[in-house]
Order: C-alpha cells, then structure tokens, then sequence
C-alpha cells in the first residue's frame, strides 16, 4: 500500500518512468473492481474486465491529478470506471434504439450487464441527482459502488469520520432506493 502511495507521488512530481510499476501495483485491485461490475457479462464480450482496467488506468494516467495516496487513486478510479460503465450503456441504448425499462433494486444494479444497459443509466441518472443535492452523499456511494473503498478508506479521502461515512451512506441509500422507484416509474409511463 505505501509503494502505491510513493509512486503516485512520482508520478504527481512529473516522473513517467513509473507508469509500469504503478499499473503493476495496482492492477490486480483495479481487475478485481472491474470483474465485480462485469459479473454478469457474457464471455468474450468486447467490455471485459481487462479492458475496463486498461481503458480506467489510461484515463487516470493521461490527466494531471495531484495523488495523495491509495485510496484517492482507487476513488478516482471509481469516478473514472462509472463513467466507462455509462458510456457503453449509453451506446447500447442508442444501438436497441429505446428499450422499455424495468423496475431495478439498488443492490443489484452493479451487476451490470450489456442486456440491461438501462439500469444503469437510470443508476447514473439518480447519482447526478444526489450529486447536485449532496456531493458527499453521491462521492460515497460512487466509491462503494465503483471503487469498492472500505468506510476507513473513504473517510481518509473525504477526510470526516467513520461514523460520519456510516450515516451518510444510509441516508443516500435511502434516498437513491426512493428515487430510483421513481424514476423507474417515470421511465415506463407512456
């Protein structure tokens, strides 16, 4: 964990020689995250979990963001993986030209599959909403989702408590299991 950390340093100081090490360090962490989101794809798909790490670690290496450790590399990761994740649902979605919606629960939407494309955008959808009500809020739940952080990890990124990451978490499940009811049935009303 601290060689990631004193490597993101390098890299943040403008040293480039350590793109190779740092993807070794933290490849096995970033197929992990993505094979959890991919569960559910089929084999041999285009978008497998090799290619949404390669696709993430190009993303986070090619812009100039100041690393301060671990757990923000992993939390900006997540940010960068959602977005990967949206834009390939979005494609489906233009490719079937529509599709009805289905209902969806929030603890099954990260298995996103390319067959159902719509719930996670509808997932996106209601994360933009909690992002424009409570950033926090919306950061914690794109970092459990996405990033798999643990509570210790994602306080250390917010830099609050514990508790204080307990207590939001709740009140943003909360409220993304109401909105998504919503806007699910929004989405199938004709």
């Amino acid at each position: 964990m601290g060689d990631i950390t004193a490597l993101l340093k390098e890299l943040r100081g403008g040293n480039r020689s350590v793109e190779e090490q740092l993807l070794d360090a933290v490849y096995a962490h970033l197929k992990r995250l993505a094979a959890r989101q991919l569960r559910a794809e089929r084999p041999g798909h285009t978008l497998d979990p090799t290619a949404l790490v390669h696709e993430t670690y190009l993303r986070l290496v090619d812009e100039e963001i100041p690393w301060n450790d671990r757990a923000h590399f992993y939390a900006v990761a997540a940010q960068a993986m959602r977005r990967i994740l949206v834009d390939y649902a979005r494609s489906r979605i233009a490719e079937r030209r529509g599709g009805r919606r289905e209902r969806i629960n929030l603890d099954d939407v990260i298995l996103f599959t390319p067959e159902r494309p719509d719930e996670f955008l509808i997932l996106n959808e209601a994360l933009e909403r909690l992002d424009g009500l409570d950033r926090r809020q919306a950061a914690i739940v794109e970092m459990r989702f996405f990033g798999g952080l643990t509570e210790e990890e994602i306080a250390g990124v917010l830099h609050v408590s514990i508790r204080t990451v307990r207590r939001e978490w709740r009140m943003a499940k909360a409220w993304l299991h109401g909105e998504l009811r919503d806007l699910v049935v929004a989405s199938e009303s004709p």
